[in-house]
């Protein structure tokens, strides 16, 4: 390269005598020229990738795309800033290399850092698998992996810098035991959101109910320190990760399947038709193809009620709470017409007045002109 340069005649140039001005320019205009055909090259290798179905090839490229032309323009300007330094002071060329060093370590992770994000992001995503992965594994482990580059990069930029790696461990050893003591609450938090991605009680999506605290509604986010749960009335509750670990939760997106288990009353008048109305409503359900025909099924004569004999139905369908109740609504409303086929009505609350023979009811206008007997101790009036 010296010998190319030597050999041009350079002599009737402007600056011939400071060659490395335009060093300065050849490079800052390569990186121009080599960042623009690095761009039509991407460009034409992502239009590919995303012809496939593959989850690693355009999570590749979508995830190179930016380090590499920030690495292209930073190099470029770092190699001419360094040539401009060497004519002015050795120093600043040490501290440019340096940099360079640094801030090559930290693209490497920055580019780690966004291929997780993307791979994560077509892991979950059903046009990149036939079967996607959860949701709640796959975050737990893209967080884990990001908080692996970032303590990675930022102690190889230590050791880099000329600290020492071991005595930086052996501070955080005696440091963590004083920012535990402050941060008991963080780091609590911090654990309880760690047993939930190992013991997975909920996941996202999953609809969550405590009988001890007034949380319900369906997880949208699991966080290290917060878990938003959208409440059916749209409200978002934040909830810290530490309550988890001392509520009993349920998970009712879990169900098998739900159960209907309801009871009907007929009237005492309509006793004799108990029996064929029991046993009507039983070859109703055994014939309802949204009735699970594997689970208990039960309808039994239960009790003589205050003003109804009662009947109990008890199955199980669905775990779909919209379409259980449109099953619940068809079988209470065939177990309605059951009732009426059988000559027999649905009971209500009614009270019977039971009166003596020997009582008779006075008929005719009251007379209130008739002079009103005056009680015992009442003063007349004077007219």
């Amino acid at each position: 390269m010296n010998e190319l340069i030597d050999s041009l005649p350079l002599e009737n140039l402007p600056l011939a005598g400071q060659l490395w001005v335009y060093k300065v320019f050849a490079i800052v205009f390569a990186s121009l020229v080599i960042a623009y055909l690095g761009k039509l090259i991407l460009d034409r290798i992502e239009a590919r990738a995303l012809a496939t179905k593959s989850v690693w090839d355009d999570a590749l490229v979508i995830a190179v795309r930016k380090p590499l032309w920030v690495l292209i323009w930073s190099m470029g300007l770092f190699w001419a800033a360094r040539i401009t330094a060497l004519k002015m002071d050795e120093d600043v060329a040490d501290v440019l290399e340096t940099m360079q060093s640094v801030l090559l370590i930290g693209l490497l992770a920055w580019f780690l850092l966004r291929l997780a994000s993307r791979i994560e992001e077509r892991l979950v995503d059903p046009r990149y698998l036939q079967k996607p992965m959860d949701q709640t594994t796959v975050s737990a482990i893209g967080k884990l992996l990001r908080i692996s580059v970032v303590i990675t990069c930022g102690l190889v930029i230590l050791q880099t810098l000329g600290y020492s790696v071991s005595g930086v461990l052996a501070f955080g050893g005696i440091g963590g035991i004083a920012v535990g003591f402050a941060a008991k609450d963080l780091l609590a938090n911090f654990f309880g959101g760690l047993m939930v991605y190992l013991d997975r009680p909920f996941s996202v999506g999953e609809w969550v109910r405590s009988p001890d605290k007034e949380i319900e509604g369906t997880v949208e986010h699991i966080g290290w320190r917060l878990t938003r749960i959208r409440t059916f009335d749209k409200r978002p509750i934040y909830v810290p990760n530490a309550i988890f670990t001392n509520v009993v939760l349920q998970n009712p997106s879990r169900m098998s399947h739900r159960r209907i288990f309801e009871h009907i009353g007929i009237r005492y008048d309509d006793i004799q038709h108990m029996e064929p109305i029991v046993k009507a409503v039983r070859e109703m359900l055994k014939n309802h193809p949204d009735i699970a025909q594997d689970q208990t099924q039960m309808v039994y004569f239960d009790r003589c009620a205050a003003s109804s004999v009662d009947f109990f139905i008890y199955c199980f369908t669905t775990p779909v709470w919209a379409e259980y109740h449109r099953i619940k609504e068809d079988v209470l409303l065939k177990i309605l017409a059951i009732v009426v086929e059988h000559e027999a009505q649905v009971a209500f609350p009614t009270s019977t007045l039971h009166v003596p023979d020997g009582l008779a009811l006075r008929t005719g206008e009251p007379d209130f002109s008739a002079p009103r007997p005056q009680a015992q101790g009442e003063k007349g009036v004077a007219s």
